[in-house]
Parts: C-alpha cells; structure tokens; sequence
C-alpha cells in the first residue's frame, strides 16, 4: 500500500514539474496570440481647477499580444469623483494601447518586465448636481494617451501590471462652480483640448492561444 502511495506521490510530483515546465516559454518560442484577461483599479488626477478631487474607478481589460516585444491591451474603466460636496463627476472610458516591451528579455519569466504604450480611447463624462440629478451636464470626447508601465510577473501567466499615462481628450468642456452650496454647472460651445493622468493597477491573467 505505501508502495502505491509513493507512486501515485511521485507521478503528481511529476505532472506538476511538467506543468511549471511548460509554462516556462523557450528562448524561440513565439509569444504572439497570447490572450489574457484581468481587472483593474484607476485612479485620475485632471489639470483643471474645479474638477474637484482625484478620480477613482475600477475598470477591466483584455490583452492580445501581437509579437514578442508588442502587446495589445483593450480595457474599459469607469471612474468616478467630487467636486466640492455639492457634485459629482463620472468618467467612462473605453479604449486600446500598443505596448511595446523594452527589456532585452521579453517572454515574462523576470519579474520585472518594462514597457511604453500609446493609444486611443472614447470617453463619456457626466457632472451632476448631487441630490438633483436633473441638474446635469454631459459629453462624448476622445482622446489620445501616451505613458509607461510594467509587469510584475508573478509566473510568466500571471502578472500584475503598474502604468502611468497622460490622456489628452478633444471636447467641449464642462465647468462647475459652487455658489451658494449649489452646483452651477455649464458646458462650452466649441471643442478644446482636455488632459488628465491615469494611474492604472491591474491583474492579468494569460488564459488562451489565438493562434
């Protein structure tokens, strides 16, 4: 009986070696179709003077990686802040970026993986006065969004991920002022530009081969 216990011991320990082996990608093994999932917490910080405080969201993202040193990454955030104590400013923002990898190694077996990204995102925003909610402005806008992360691979499938990025959005452009503890909450006749930065925590978790 202990024989067989033995056995049946060394073979799982057999089948789990295997397993981290495989996990393990080959100097020439080619990375590209790599399909991840994962969630994310966001926080914002806006340049203008009545946006009240930093934004903070939660948002989710899929990555699709497209080369060795280049990745793909599609999320979707929701973020959300005050303004005063009088309303309230909600972001959401659906988007991509290129990641491209720095690192001489690049097949997530260091710890610390380096990269940039750049992209694009739409972006709905909605200012409203708290507790009358029919007082409201709102906007579509996109943006362009540049900055630098890095993975902190946790095994080469799974990974947390640290960015910062400036987003610069294109839109009318919406301001509050507080007068009277009431929200006065206006919105501009022509487009400008509008910028913010993005910090961005995320999980990420590589569940699929496309390819």
């Amino acid at each position: 009986m202990k024989k067989y216990k033995v056995t049946i011991a060394l073979s799982l320990l057999l089948l789990l070696v295997a397993d981290i082996h495989a996990q393990q990608p080959g100097a020439n093994q080619k990375l590209s179709g790599k399909l991840s999932l994962g969630t994310r917490i966001t926080g914002s910080l806006f340049n203008g003077d009545d946006e009240g405080t930093p934004g903070i969201g939660l948002g989710g993202q899929t990555r699709v990686q497209l080369s060795n040193r280049v990745n793909s990454e599609w999320f979707a955030d929701f973020i959300t802040s005050s303004i005063g104590d009088v309303a309230s400013r909600n972001d959401y923002h659906i988007g991509w970026s290129f990641m491209f990898y720095t690192g001489s190694k690049n097949d997530f077996t260091n710890f610390l993986q380096p990269y940039i990204l750049a992209g694009h995102c739409f972006d709905y925003t909605r200012v409203e006065q708290d507790h009358n909610t029919a007082n409201f402005k709102d906007r579509v806008s996109m943006a362009m969004q540049a900055g630098a992360g890095t993975h902190f691979n946790v095994t080469p499938l799974f990974d947390f991920s640290l960015s910062a990025q400036y987003m610069l959005h294109l839109g009318k452009d919406i301001h509050t002022a507080v007068v009277n503890n009431d929200a006065v909450i206006t919105k501009t006749n022509s487009s400008k530009p509008e910028g913010h930065l993005l910090m961005t925590l995320s999980i990420n978790y590589k569940i699929a081969n496309l390819w």
